[in-house]
Parts: C-alpha cells; structure tokens; sequence
C-alpha cells in the first residue's frame, strides 16, 4: 500500500454514528436521569480513535435542553495546573453572580486555584467543593451535562477535582461523563510534554452488576478515575465496520479487500475512515495489492505524522503552533505566528488536507492529529515554535505557561531559564497547583547550573504534599547523589525519604531516618522544633512498627539536641506534642512510672487546645496510646478537640486520623452508632485524600465487640496479611490481638483468649500492654493459668496504683476480685462497679457487672445475681456488644430469669449513607453544615432526608431525633 492522501476514492462525507445502539441506549438513561433531576458520573474508556469523540458529539448535540459545558485535556498543558477545569469551567465564571454566591471560603479557594487573586494556597478539596457547588447552583436553574474528552492528558489537579466531584453527585441534576483511552491504546509514557497524565490512561473490568452487563468499572493505574463506572466503547460489529467503510468509499470497494481492511482495523472507525483516505481507488477496487501493514492501532499515528509531513513547511510549522499553543487563547495563536513568521494562508492546506477545522475556531480533527503533530515534529522546529510562544506570552498573567515555553525552547542549561521555572513553580504551589509546581522544579533541576539538588529535594516535597510517593521517591533517587556536601539538605531528603515510607505502609527503618535528619536539623539547622516534629512522627512509626528498638529510640530522643538544645539542660517543652515525645521516650527508656505524669500532662495541654495546626495528624496518633497507658478518660476529650481544630483548619489528614482514634473511644463510651459514623467518615477521607482504605481492618475492635465473630476474624487475618506480615506493622498486630482476645472473652473461650493476651503481656509495647493486663487476668484465671494471672495481676498493681485514675483502679479492684476466693471479693466487685461507673468507659463497667453477676451466681445469690447481670445484660444489649450479651443472657437464664434475646436491629431500614445525615440532621446540623461535612451538595441531603422521612413515617426533625433514640 502507499499512503497518499486525499486520493479519488476518499470521504467527501461525515461519517455517520454506526454500530453504537448499546453505547446510545445507556447514555439515553443517564441524559433522562438528570433531566429527572438525578446525577450520574461515566467514563468512556477505549482506544484512540474508537469513537469516544463522536459519541461526546451526540450527547452535546441532542442535549439543547441541558446547560452543556465541554473542555478536552491537552497534552501540552497536561503539566498547568487546573488548566482544563478553568476551560471547562469559563462559561460558569462568566456569571458572577453564580461565582459570587459561594460560600465564602469556597468562592476565595476557586479564585486562588485559578489565580483569580492573591489570598493563602488554597485547600484542594475545598476547591473541589467549590465547584461541585458551582455545578449544582448552575443546575438548580437548568440540568447540566459536562464533557470532558482525553482525560489522559487533564493535567493532575483537574482531573483530581473532576473526580471528587463526580463520587459526590448525587440529587442536582448534573451528568458528568469523562473520556479516555485504554491502557497502552495512546503515545508511549515518557515521551512529549504531556507525559505525567499518561498515568489516567486506564483500563475496564466486567461489572458484577447483571442488570447491566455492558457497564463495568474504571481502572487507571491508580488514577483519580479509577472506581468509576464505565462504558467500555470497542471496536464495531463486522457487519456496522463494513457499513462505515462501504459509506466512506465513494468508488468500488472489492470485498476481499473491505473484509481485509474489517479485519486489520478490529472496526475502530478511525482507522476505517481513515484507511479509506488513504488507498487509491485501485487498492479499494482490489486491481492492487495491499502489501504494508495498514494505520491501526499505534499506526495510526504514524499514518498522521505521514500526511503531515508531506505538507508545505510553513503549514506544518502552523500545525505544530496550533498543537502546542493554549486552545482558549487563539489571538496568542495568531500573535505567535507572526513571530514565528508563519502566514495565515499557511492553514489553508491543513484545511484542505481535512487535519483540522475551522467552523468556529480552528481546532484538530481529532486530538489523535494533534499527538501526531507534537510528537511527530523536528526538534529544531518544536524548541522554535516554543521560543514564539514565550515571546508572546504575558509574563505577567500567565508567567507559568511563559517560564515552560521558554524551558521547552532550551537545550542544555541555563540558569536563567531555571530561575523562571522555580519563580513559575512557587505561583503554581501558591495556587495549590502541587502537581504543577513538581514538573516544574523537576525541569528547572534538568535546566540548572547551581541548586540542581535543592531543586529536585522541592519537587519531592511537592510531590508528597499530592500523597503520591512514587513520583517522590523516583526524583529523590535523582536528588540523591548530589547532597553528599549540604548536610541540611541531605537532613531534608532523609525526611522526605521516611515520609515516602510512611505514605507506602513501609515502617521499617523510618524511625532511624528521622533520628538521623532530626538530629541534623536540629544541629546544623538550629531548628529544634522541625527536629522535634521529625522525632514525633519517627515515635508514631516505632509505635505502629514491630517494636524491636523501642529502648534504643527512647534512650536516643531523650539524648538528641532536639530536647537539648543548648547541649546542657534539657528543653522543658509544654505543647501536648512536646509531651507526648518526651513521655514515650520516658516510658520506652526508663519505665512506666516516670512516663505517667509527663501523658498526663500531654493529654491535659491537648484538651486546652495547645497544638499547632502542622502537629495535628500525629498528635491525634498517640491519644489513642497514651490515654491506653495511663488509664485517662480525659484522652477522650483531647480528640475531640483534635478533630474540631482539624475540620476548622480543613485539615483532612488530620482529621481522618482524629476520627479513627475518635471512633475506639465511642466504642468504649458504649456509642457503637457513632463510633460507626466515625470509622464511615474516615473511610470517605481516605478516599477524597488518595489514602488506602483497609476495609475491616480498621473496624476491627468494633466488630469484635459487636459479637460479629466471623467478620473479626477475617479482619485480623487481613491485618496479619497486610500490615504486619508485608509492612512490619506491629502496632496494627498488637490491636489486631486485643481485639480478638475480646471477642473469645465474649465468646466464653478463655485459653483462647489467654494465648493471645500473652503476646503483649510479654513484649510491654506502649499503650498494648495497660490494654491488654485486665483482659489477661480475666482470660487466664478463667483457664486455669494462675501463674500468669498472678504475673499480670501484678503488673497492673504495679501501674493502676501510679495512674490512680477511677478506670485504672476500678480495673485493678475488678482483677483482684477475679482473684480473690474470700470474703473481700464481693467488696472488691463493689469497689471496681462504683469506680467504673464514675467513667465514660461504659464497655468495661458492664463488663464490672456481668463479671460480679456470676461470681454472685455461683455463690448461689441469685437475686443479687439478677440485677448485676440484668444491668450488665441491658448495658450490653443497648450498646450493641451481642456476644456479651448473650453471656449474660446465658447467666441470667441461670438464675431462673428470662430474658429478651437480642435480635438484629434493621436500622429503620436506612442505608448507611442515610443513617449518617440522620443522625446528623438530628444533632442539630443544617443541610448546609451536613452537606460541607460529607462534600456532597445540599440537593443531595434533601434528596436522602426525603427518603429517611419516608422510611420512618415523620414529618419532623424533632420527630427523628426520638426515632433515632429509640432505634
């Protein structure tokens, strides 16, 4: 075959939209959903030229009763951040009054992100709040239908704010459906301007759905689509290929030859337009062979890059400026043209080769042309185009596309080139653009003289603030070799590099890095409080880690410059962080009794609200464990004073964390119900933030309390797979045992139980072991094994009487009374009830009871009997802690009382989602606060209130609140 183009058979015709009744059928629900007032969010998924463009086409153009705004990524701008959510978005913005009417803090994020005014970086998922609420005010007028094509090339922040807003549509008439090409299908990754987006490249997978056998779901690689419905868009039947092709062909077509040319193409319709371009007539009549392979697949590109090529030169310098100039911006077009020396007539043959169109504004024929163009150019050519754009590009509106042009124009190094990069990176990072900032520090390295390594150490530390380690330790890699003479920036990079662990799950050795780059910092930096914050988060990744060196970090922080900073007498820090450091460096190097009243005081400055913004997420960490260790209930109260600072300051890290921790104190208050609100709306976060959700690993204590004995032990054996075995998390282990010592301990089975507390009674980690000491005196006295009861007995002699707090004696006089056979036993279950019940700790109060119930029952009290375990057992059932309560059913059938099994509540029938705004609708949120707290819009919290009105037969909000207390 020899490629020409526009031979005597070629298309004079557009062709028609053939073969695709499945793909229109589904698109048809989702447009008459949302004119219904419903949102829905879709991703087209196939290869390059299979006609994801097209069906785009037929959405917009039978949607005239829709408000539709439609925007592409673009390879060239695949690296500015929000560049493809401003075009999309420009038509909205027009309207000032739909821009003025967002809250305050959203209105101020969305101009800072798009660069609108000066003001503090803007949160990026208050950003994505904003316009999810620009979206619904836009659709309260009108339904909504955005297009996005070449989700492959959307530079990062868009694309990340696009799909935050797409797993939030719920009951505003939006559609959102998003276009991209399979995995493999588009240019080789590495290559072009726009490579970083190659990432969203993707694949599909069948739904599990039978309703719908032809949707699946989305899977870019770890792309911020991935989830997402999809529509996969494959090649066209034998029967529509043959069709498009016999439309296309003007003269004769042999049928050998169309079957040839089915088969070779796997009926993408570009390829079979474009095959029909390009044979002669008598290749399509069969009178010649067809020797070369035919333009499919990645061929296709090539095919393009073929026709450009024979084209004048000043016309494919046109194309090659129209490829890599902004698509919004054609007076910079025509601007860079003249400089470039290029005549407007030089589009004229691009037009009549039928490359690219000019109905309205001049733009490719396909976005496949436009790879070919870039790609396909003399780097000569391309440096020379670039170097037309930064010249007339405004160095003061957008100085980072300018600073990229002129760095795309360069070959070698050049320091001022750098520069301008660096000064570009930090308004990118000024206006949250992370992404954005990374390349361009990255490539001011690539360009630099001096300050190469600092420059790339800046690029990692963007690249982390996004949560993407990968990116972050594939440029710390290059930053590496060069830091062997700047000891601070070394002390950076090992920081970076434990954070990179951290991110990925990979404790181990974290802690030493952060020992080594705190001690640095604080030295050679005089900087003792970032030290500090390095040896805080090195102690959050001993305490999750296997807990081999817990003296050595101890013995190690208590002697760092970073506590002792004038090299004689230490620092006397009063921040809740500060103590937390200095306690646990106490208790791991000295012992429990010194450690006590430093926690204490740790816990106390938290609750006065004494923390720093940046100290938020760790602090949060080590509640949980020092109010474990030292028995205080007031640790309950410092959390949530973490997590209020954290929703105030937007800190959604931190807040996840907070609400983790938050959700193991409810369980102990006995508030099963909001310890599940919790741990559902940090599984949310970790979606919004990119972070793993563990599924029921996270959930395990709760299910082990709640008697859900098949659920916790598949959990436990996820943490033992996951986290301990592959990521040295010994912590998780630890938490992992507790609770299925508490869950054998409801069952009855007590040499179960004892096996598993011996593990922590035996290695003493920090918060573990004062968890576990009460539950292994019960375990093992229960069992028989009176040695290790005694041993454990004593232990928590040894530390309640230190803490002194009521639930540290109330515990100890619980276990002495479990292991007391004379007449002090009754008092000490007396002492241990009175004491318990002053607490919050509701599960080990009615624990106190149901313990005291049988000791009485088998002294043959059985009315006083009765009511310890009629109260253990009503305790028990209210909270929801099932196996529990059913031993204490059991006992109370005993003593000759029947009692109520426990049946499985139904909830009312609400689905999680509508329990959530329930119960929070009923604490007394407005819609506007529910809805900024789940980052939905308020359209759907109406839509789901209605629906849990419905469901519950009330009118009221008051009405709920009654039925929620009952339920």
């Amino acid at each position: 075959m020899t490629a020409g183009h526009l031979p005597g058979g070629a298309r004079t015709r557009r062709a028609p939209l053939t073969g695709r009744d499945e793909e229109l059928r589904i698109l048809t629900d989702l447009l008459a959903g949302v004119r219904e007032g419903m949102s829905s969010a879709l991703v087209l998924v196939g290869e390059a030229g299979i006609g994801k463009t097209r069906l785009l086409d037929h959405l917009a153009r039978t949607s005239t009763d829709l408000r539709v705004v439609r925007t592409a990524g673009v390879e060239t701008e695949a690296r500015l951040g929000y560049a493809a959510l401003h075009r999309l978005l420009r038509p909205l913005l027009a309207d000032p009054d739909a821009f003025e009417a967002l809250p305050a803090p959203q209105h101020e994020a969305l101009a800072a992100a798009f660069g609108l005014r000066a003001g503090p970086t803007p949160d990026r998922y208050l950003v994505g709040l904003a316009v999810l609420t620009l979206l619904a005010g836009t659709a309260a007028a009108q339904p909504l239908l955005c297009l996005v094509d070449d989700v492959q090339w959307l530079d990062r922040e868009s694309a990340e704010v696009l799909a935050f807003v797409g797993r939030r549509l719920g009951a505003e008439g939006i559609g959102l459906v998003v276009a991209g090409r399979t995995e493999g299908s588009g240019p080789a990754a590495g290559e072009g301007p726009g490579s970083y987006s190659d990432s969203y490249s993707g694949s599909y997978s069948d739904s599990s759905d039978p309703s719908d056998s032809y949707l699946g779901s989305y899977s870019g690689s770890g792309g911020p689509f991935d989830g997402f419905t999809a529509l996969p868009v494959r090649g066209l039947a034998e029967t529509d290929a043959h069709a498009l092709l016999r439309h296309s062909v003007l003269g004769l077509l042999d049928p050998e030859v169309a079957t040839r040319i089915v088969a070779d193409t796997g009926g993408n319709p570009l390829a079979l337009t474009e095959i029909a371009d390009a044979l002669s007539p008598a290749h399509l009549a069969g009178a010649a062979p067809l020797h070369e392979p035919l333009p499919v697949g990645a061929r296709l590109e090539n095919h393009f890059r073929r026709l450009i090529q024979d084209l004048p030169e000043p016309t494919r310098a046109f194309l090659l400026l129209l490829s890599a100039a902004s698509p919004e911006d054609p007076v910079l077009l025509w601007r860079a043209a003249g400089e470039l020396g290029v005549p407007a007539a030089a589009a004229d043959e691009a037009l009549s080769a039928g490359l690219i169109t000019g109905d309205h504004l001049i733009e490719f024929r396909h976005p496949l042309i436009r790879s070919a163009v870039y790609r396909g150019a003399d780097a000569t050519l391309r440096r020379r185009v670039h170097r037309a754009l930064a010249a007339v590009t405004d160095p003061v509106q957008t100085p980072e596309r300018r600073a990229w042009h002129s760095a795309e124009a360069t070959i070698g190094l050049d320091d001022t080139v750098a520069g301008e990069l660096e000064t570009a990176s930090e308004r990118a990072r000024a206006r949250g653009g992370y992404a954005e900032q990374a390349a361009f520090l990255a490539r001011a390295a690539e360009l630099s003289v001096v300050n190469r390594a600092g420059r790339l150490v800046e690029a990692v530390q963007a690249h982390l603030v996004l949560g993407d380690p990968h990116s972050a330790r594939s440029v710390l890699e290059q930053a590496e070799p060069l830091l062997a003479d700047d000891p601070l920036l070394r002390a950076r990079a090992l920081y970076a590099r434990a954070k990179i662990g951290m991110l990925l799950a990979q404790l181990t050795g974290v802690p030493a890095l952060l020992m080594s780059a705190a001690d640095t910092v604080a030295v050679a930096g005089n900087d003792p409080g970032l030290a500090r914050r390095m040896l805080l988060e090195g102690l959050v990744a001993t305490l999750y880690s296997g807990h081999d060196r817990l003296r050595e970090f101890g013995e190690a922080v208590l002697d760092s410059p970073a506590l002792r900073p004038s090299g004689s007498a230490p620092l006397g820090p009063d921040s809740g962080a500060d103590l937390m450091l200095r306690g646990f460096a106490l208790r791991m190097a000295e012992g429990y009794p010194q450690c006590v009243p430093v926690l204490r005081a740790a816990i106390a400055a938290i609750c006065r609200g004494e923390e720093s913004d940046d100290q938020t997420m760790p602090v949060a960490e080590l509640t949980i464990y020092a109010g474990d260790e030292t028995w205080d209930d007031d640790a309950l109260r410092a959390v949530e004073v973490l997590e209020a600072r954290a929703r105030q300051t937007r800190a959604l890290g931190a807040l996840r964390a907070a609400l983790l921790v938050r959700s193991s104190w409810e369980l102990r208050a006995g508030r099963f119900s909001v310890a599940t609100m919790c741990l559902d709306e940090a599984e949310d976060l970790a979606v919004v933030t990119g972070q793993p959700t563990p599924g029921d690993a996270y959930r395990i204590e709760l299910l082990a309390y709640s008697g859900r004995e098949s659920e916790t032990r598949a959990a436990a054996r996820l943490v033992a797979e996951d986290w301990v075995e592959a990521n040295d998390h010994g912590g998780f282990g630890d938490w992992a045992r507790y609770s299925l010592t508490v869950l054998e301990l409801s069952l009855g089975r007590y040499a179960e139980a004892a096996a598993l507390a011996r593990v922590a009674f035996g290695t003493d980690n920090p918060g573990a072991a004062a968890r576990i000491l009460p539950d292994l005196v019960e375990a093992a006295a229960r069992s028989g094994d009176e040695l290790t009861a005694k041993d454990a007995l004593r232990r928590l002699e040894e530390r309640a009487t230190v803490a002194g707090t009521p639930w540290a004696l109330g515990l100890l006089a619980r276990c002495r009374a479990l292991m007391s056979d004379d007449d002090q036993t009754a008092s000490l279950f007396e002492e241990a009830v009175e004491l318990l019940d002053r607490t919050p700790i509701r599960t080990e109060s009615a624990r106190a009871h149901l313990l005291y119930g049988e000791w009485l029952r088998r002294r043959k009290r059985r009315a006083e009997a009765r009511a310890e375990l009629r109260t253990a057992y009503d305790m028990f059932e209210t909270m929801g802690a099932a196996g529990f309560a059913e031993r204490a059913r059991v006992e109370l059938l005993a003593t000759g009382e029947h009692a109520r099994k426990r049946t499985t509540r139904t909830g009312h029938g609400l689905t999680p989602q509508e329990r959530r705004i329930a119960e929070l609708a009923a604490a007394g949120s407005t819609n506007a606060e529910i809805a900024t707290r789940l980052f939905i819009t308020q359209s759907t919290i109406e839509y789901h209130l209605n629906k849990v009105f419905r469901k519950l037969d009330i009118t009221s909000r008051r009405q709920l609140r009654t039925m929620l207390a009952e339920g």
